[in-house]
Parts: C-alpha cells; sequence; structure tokens
C-alpha cells in the first residue's frame, strides 16, 4: 500500500511542529500573522507549506455549502 503524504511532507510538519512548540511560527501570507498556538494550526502550516513544495499531500476536503 502506498504511503498517503511523502516522507517530504512529513519533515515539512515536523519542522512547523518544532517552530511551534518554539513559539516562532507565525500564521498569515509571509508570517505577518500572530504567533501561532494551537497544534492543529501548526499542522495545517505544514501540509500547506508541503503542497506548495511539490510534495505528496491529499488535497483538502472541499466543505458543503448550505
Amino acid at each position: 500500500m502506498a504511503r498517503k503524504y511523502s516522507k517530504a511532507a512529513s519533515r515539512k510538519v515536523e519542522k512547523a511542529l518544532h517552530e511551534e512548540k518554539r513559539g516562532q511560527l507565525k500564521s498569515g501570507k509571509g508570517g505577518k500573522g500572530g504567533t501561532v498556538r494551537s497544534r492543529k494550526q501548526a499542522i495545517a502550516i505544514g501540509l500547506s507549506e508541503a503542497r506548495k513544495a511539490g510534495a505528496r499531500v491529499p488535497k483538502k476536503k472541499k466543505r458543503a455549502r448550505k
């Protein structure tokens, strides 16, 4: 069975979590937002960076409109 996430994606998420733990991870475009405090948000930032770098990451789930 093939991996869902590539090793490169895992490394990006790991780096983002490490930065979040040290209080260095910022949210928003170019890191101009506030400091990230949520673990979930840190993972999301890591995955989005991995997507931009071209790593294998499943697509975001589309939210159904009401």
